[in-house]
């Protein structure tokens, strides 16, 4: 049948010159009743077309004649299957397969007008061969669950919203089914499986290898071991001082001295711990605090410090005691009430009988002085109380009962140099005056001449006790790491040369353990990194390697930012190729890299002073050089990687707008 010989589609979609079809008319173009049933012909939307046109579209080809009367829908041609119909109704809903002649805009091969997959000139809605036009559409209709049989004559067309109703759709999955207009659901319900089965999240191949650590913690400079090799002497000899405070006496104060790593403040936190858990033991009020005079700098802060400590756990005391006074005042009232029934055979005063109050009002007095001793008791803020204030507070709250408390003061020196040694003064000189406790002070410091700083009568009371901590050698350093290492890692995660090296490489630093056990640390994270099986030589050298470049990269970026301007003027120089940089030369940068970036220019003097604090800090080497007749300068070479300082430096916001600073240079050619 040619396409033109057609006459337009009873649903209104071929014809751009038709009007629009009302949303309540079926596909024949016959307005629905709720039963479906067909009305009147008055009802045709095209009035340019026959009324009867699905009877036309029957006479066309007989052979549809059955489908025809069964669904006057269906009666379409073969070459209007893919007219615009589709896309011009909107009441139609195209994403079911629903009853015969539902024309639906999916993938389908040319001419197939069924619901299902058809080849070209199926016009079926089962499974046919091409040009099978057999009239089976009703029982189809049937078996898809439609509510229409070819004998009611009824069209199963839409509900008055165009749309199937929810048994259709239901009965149409039901019978093998899918929804063809959003193919795209279960396409990508496909590709989320594929994503969960192969995807790897960030953390997946790394968490993929065994771990090589069993406890990383061991070998971090803040975990207390329960032994300390090699350092049996000096903790026996804090033990004979410190115990006098289980005896309820006031015990020596203790200077401990020693460089970095040497186990100064491991071995007195160990004491500390033994010192309380024997006063538990034997019932001994005995407490030790602990403040790194680090972060805690000032005479206000650890005064302020101490005092909060002690006011909270005399109100876990006071709390304690409250609970003991309430539950006897409680016997007190039931024994008094047991009393008055049992005729006058008993008084009250009788639950009292073997404790420290005569009468039931002594009781009731000192449950009424804890709770308003509690409600005094106010905690020191940070800032905005004069001292002596925060001296009182800390007096009264640790005065308030009787104990021994043992103050350690770690990084004792940094305390004298930022607040001078008022604080020691005040600590020292209490004993004089509490009434209930004793106090005494253990001193911690790298630097061995911090006392002569101090006031003689300072020094005369803190350094009653000295004790001094040698570096530790190579051979203690194995000692230590074998004994860290065997709780830190897995069996056999250690070659045996690994060791040796971690102890060699930090006993050319003066025995500092602390940098030895980084040192093994960082090689096992490396080794753990790259997913090694276990820590070898290599992972040591690697890791001595990024920890000096990382000690570097933390002077510098602390250094002051007239500092760092020197240091980059040096930088320059050297970059350009000038060897044995002077004094003159650095200034002379300097200044041009101050003027571009709006900073002050300090003196030449001053910044020669700057040069001596680089010296001291081993980023440069400066060396005083006699020059006869022309005095004396100082030259200087980098002692550090150039490309990493310079980003360091770079790093910082004030010197962001230094990078494209191009200063003159003045080479030098040396003979």
């Amino acid at each position: 049948m040619k396409e033109d010989d057609h006459t337009p589609q009873a649903d209104g979609g071929t014809n751009s010159n038709e009007p629009e079809p009302d949303p309540d008319e079926d596909e024949s173009g016959h307005s629905s009743d709720s039963t479906g049933s067909p009305s009147s012909e008055a009802s045709h939307t095209d009035s340019s077309a026959p009324a009867a046109s699905a009877t036309d579209s029957s006479a066309t080809d007989p052979s549809l004649s059955a489908d025809a009367s069964a669904s006057p829908s269906e009666g379409v041609s073969e070459g209007d299957a893919h007219s615009d119909a589709n896309l011009e109704e909107p009441t139609r809903n195209d994403a079911d397969d629903h009853s015969p002649g539902d024309h639906n805009a999916d993938d389908h091969d040319i001419g197939d007008h069924g619901t299902g997959d058809h080849d070209t000139g199926d016009h079926g809605t089962g499974d046919h061969d091409t040009g099978n036009h057999g009239a089976d559409a009703p029982s189809t209709t049937e078996a898809d669950g439609e509510t229409t049989s070819a004998d009611s004559g009824t069209p199963p067309g839409p509900t008055e919203s165009g749309v199937p109703d929810a048994e259709s759709k239901t009965a149409g999955f039901g019978n093998g089914g899918r929804d063809r207009s959003s193919p795209d659901v279960d396409l990508n319900g496909v590709v989320l499986d594929d994503d969960d089965d192969d995807n790897q999240g960030l953390f997946d191949d790394l968490l993929s290898g065994e771990p090589i650590f069993e406890n990383k913690e061991v070998l971090r400079p803040s975990y207390t071991p329960h032994e300390l090799p090699h350092r049996n002497d000096q903790i026996n000899r804090m033990a004979t001082i410190l115990v006098s405070a289980l005896r309820g006496e006031t015990p020596s104060n203790i200077l401990i001295y020693g460089k970095t790593g040497t186990g100064k403040t491991a071995s007195a936190k160990f004491v500390s711990q033994e010192l309380e858990s024997t006063s538990q033991k034997y019932d001994v009020p005995c407490e030790v605090e602990y403040i790194n005079c680090e972060v805690t700098d000032t005479q206000y802060r650890v005064l302020a410090q101490l005092a909060n400590t002690f006011i909270e756990k005399n109100q876990e005391v006071i709390g304690d005691r409250l609970d003991r006074l309430e539950s006897l005042r409680a016997d007190v009232t039931e024994a008094g009430e047991t009393a008055a029934e049992a005729g006058g055979t008993g008084t009250a005063t009788d639950a009292l009988n073997g404790t420290e109050f005569d009468s039931v009002d002594d009781l009731d007095d000192r449950i009424e002085t804890l709770e308003s001793d509690a409600e005094e008791m106010e905690e020191v803020p940070m800032t905005g109380w004069p001292t002596d204030r925060v001296y009182s507070t800390f007096f009264e709250a640790v005065d308030y009962h009787e104990r021994v408390v043992v103050i350690m003061l770690d990084e004792i020196d940094k305390l004298v140099e930022k607040s001078g040694d008022d604080t020691l003064y005040n600590l020292s000189r209490m004993n004089s005056e509490l009434d209930r406790s004793r106090i005494s002070i253990m001193g911690i410091s790298n630097d061995l001449k911090f006392t002569d700083f101090l006031d003689p009568r300072v020094k005369s009371s803190l350094g009653e006790e000295e004790i001094v901590f040698p570096p530790y050698d190579a051979n203690q350093l194995r000692d230590i790491l074998q004994h860290r290492a065997d709780i830190a890692f897995k069996q056999e995660a250690l070659t045996d040369d690994v060791i040796p090296l971690c102890a060699a490489f930090a006993a050319q630093e003066h025995g500092d353990a602390r940098r030895a056990l980084d040192l093994l640390r960082t090689a096992g994270e490396l080794a753990e990194r790259s997913q090694a099986e276990i820590v070898a030589e290599k992972h040591v050298r690697q890791a001595q390697d990024k920890i000096e470049l990382d000690r570097v990269v933390e002077v510098v970026r602390t250094l002051p930012t007239q500092s760092k301007i020197v240091l980059f003027a040096v930088i320059l120089l050297e970059k350009n190729g000038v060897h044995n940089i002077n004094t003159g030369e650095v200034f002379n940068i300097y200044k041009r890299l101050c003027e571009e970036i709006d900073a002050d220019v300090l003196t030449q003097r001053r910044v020669t002073d700057l040069i001596s604090e680089l010296d001291m800090l081993g980023i440069v080497n400066a060396v005083v050089v006699s020059k006869g007749r022309y005095g004396r300068t100082k030259e200087m070479g980098l002692s550090v990687p150039v490309e990493e300082t310079e980003a360091v430096l770079l790093s910082d916001s004030r010197l962001g707008d230094i990078e494209n600073a191009q200063p003159f240079v003045q080479a030098r050619f040396d003979n």
